[in-house]
């Protein structure tokens, strides 16, 4: 990646669908449609960069699972009690060299289709990632886009032990597939002799309907059945997954969101990201990792350059805004990623994660501010943003397998009301979004363009300035958090206030910040980078900076600290 700060933008393409304003829940693709890669037109790529991003992570587009009989195209149909929604989940993956047939517009095409798609996105100034699925795959895996040479999953396995180094799968032997879901009868039952083990490490033949019955784990040369690694000779899975991500990459995708990295073996990282590097040295590995316990190993020796920042920052933010958590623990945050906070790649929404602004989160996407400020400017990392949230998706509906949730189904063949009208009939525009989405929408470019244009947040220092505030009587650290981010001639005094009502905050900046950022001390003008405002400034460790803040809102105060004062009066 570049020295800008990485903003992702996440896109199901299967979402974008424009067919109608009523879906019917449960309903089929005939019913409801499906987004097509060929929507995300070069107007849809400009929007998008218009907000900031630098790249674009197209989830779900390898070929998985679902209820739609492709047979016609000689696509293996999929047995419907298996597969989670009319859709099924993007990570049952079944044929990990294909496209999904969904978002094609000429099925037989869909691999031209995926790759124009990749080049309109490079086009327009954007990174392609897509996900890199390697834990599981759907219990029906059977490719027919494999290149010459490649054997499928499971062919060749010995089916009579749970557990064979170069087996792709773990087994039960000698005992039938009998999970808690129904799985048919007669020539409509899903058979499944020997089980196998399910991919969220379920290692019985009797998973629930709350396991990921859909998928089976693979094996990477862990025998989980007394815990001991079997990693040299090479595992055939590490082998078959080098190959997979060299395919994509031949394709011209720039990186991939590495799904449940950490149930995969580190040693299995270790070894297959150097050896893609050694021909694709731009390519980059970012980990969905939830054990903050492994973040320093994924990064120094998996070799992953961003980590899911999810139980640590995300879950900390919502606890400020749902829990009563106050903000003062976000200097917990950071201090436990410290060293590694440009690794971490922080959001407030993905596609496993309930819309801000559903009710069982914020209730209402306008009170975002404070929580999109601190995970946009707190590290160097990249921030992601889910496509809908910029203009306020709500996800209340009912859409089918997924639920009234709070999330935006992956598993429903659906149309998302705040998509289609910024989809606006392939205009790509904001004529039919409402007022209040389209200040969002506005708010969420002007944080982002901060991203990439203040060298103080792509490249700066950090100074959290709670610790000389506790005892501030204009500042609540249960509802304001404030500190610094600085780059040679500049630095940004950034507060937010989580509290419904305005603050007026004198903060104190201490000696030390001064000292440790190089900051100069004297007259200064200051521009909020939000509002515009500007207001003179005298700065000192023995003179509190003051400002106000509105109820859910944030300053980003701008201070340029060599002659000023002379180019402000030019």
């Amino acid at each position: 990646m570049t020295s800008e700060k990485p903003i992702i933008y996440q896109l199901l393409p299967r979402l974008f669908a424009n067919p109608c304003n009523h879906c019917v829940p449960n309903g089929t693709i005939q019913q409801n449609g499906s987004g097509k890669m060929n929507d995300i037109t070069k107007k849809a790529l400009k929007s998008i960069k218009g907000l900031g991003v630098t790249h674009i992570w197209y989830t779900g587009v390898i070929e998985h699972s679902n209820q739609t009989d492709y047979s016609r195209y000689g696509i293996h149909r999929d047995n419907p009690h298996v597969v989670k929604g009319r859709a099924g989940s993007p990570y049952a993956i079944k044929d990990y060299y294909d496209i999904d047939p969904d978002i094609a517009v000429n099925v037989n095409k869909r691999i031209k289709e995926f790759q124009a798609l990749v080049d309109r996105t490079h086009d327009a100034g954007m990174k392609v990632i897509i996900d890199f699925v390697p834990n599981h795959v759907s219990r029906q895996y059977i490719s027919d886009a494999k290149p010459a040479g490649i054997k499928d999953f499971g062919v060749g396995d010995d089916r009579n032990r749970f557990f064979s180094r170069d087996n792709s799968f773990y087994y039960i032997p000698h005992q039938l597939f009998a999970p808690s879901i129904n799985l048919g009868s007669g020539d409509d039952a899903y058979v499944e002799f020997p089980a196998k083990a399910s991919g969220n490490d379920c290692f019985t033949a009797f998973p629930s309907q709350y396991d990921w019955y859909e998928t089976v784990k693979l094996n990477y040369g862990v025998d989980y059945g007394d815990h001991t690694n079997h990693f040299y000779p090479i595992p055939r899975t590490w082998h078959d997954m080098h190959s997979i991500l060299r395919y994509w990459c031949d394709m011209g995708v720039d990186g991939f969101r590495c799904d449940m990295a950490h149930m995969v073996p580190l040693e299995f990282w270790q070894w297959v990201i150097p050896n893609i590097r050694e021909r694709y040295p731009h390519v980059v590995f970012i980990a969905e990792i939830y054990d903050v316990a492994l973040y320093r190993d994924f990064i120094k020796y998996g070799g992953f350059n961003y980590l899911y920042d999810k139980v640590n920052l995300y879950d900390t933010l919502r606890g400020i805004q749902c829990h009563n958590v106050s903000a003062a623990q976000l200097t917990h945050c950071w201090q436990t990623v410290e060293g590694i906070g440009g690794n971490m790649l922080n959001f407030l929404e993905n596609h496993d994660e309930q819309r801000f602004g559903s009710q069982q989160y914020a209730g209402d996407p306008s009170l975002v501010i404070p929580s999109l400020v601190v995970s946009s400017f707190i590290s160097t990392g990249p921030m992601m943003i889910y496509a809908g949230q910029e203009i306020g998706e709500q996800a209340k509906d009912a859409e089918g397998f997924s639920g009234n949730d709070g999330r935006t189904t992956i598993f429903d063949y659906w149309s998302i009301p705040t998509i289609r009208r910024w989809m606006n009939s392939g205009n790509w525009d904001s004529e039919l979004l409402t007022s209040q989405e389209q200040w969002l929408r506005d708010k969420y470019r002007t944080v982002l363009t901060i991203c990439n244009q203040e060298k103080a947040i792509s490249r700066g220092r950090f100074f959290d300035l709670m610790y000389v505030n506790y005892e501030n009587r204009t500042l609540n650290p249960h509802r304001q958090y404030t500190f610094l981010r600085s780059c040679d001639d500049e630095t940004l005094l950034i507060a937010v206030n989580f509290d419904s009502n305005p603050c007026n905050l004198k903060i104190n900046i201490p000696l030390h910040a001064f000292e440790t950022l190089g900051i100069p001390q004297g007259d200064c003008v200051a521009v909020d980078l939000l509002s515009h405002d500007m207001m003179r400034k005298h700065l000192s460790p023995d003179l509190p900076f003051e400002t106000e803040i509105g109820p859910y809102d944030a300053v980003v105060w701008k201070i340029k600290h060599k002659n000023v004062l002379q180019r402000y009066k030019k």
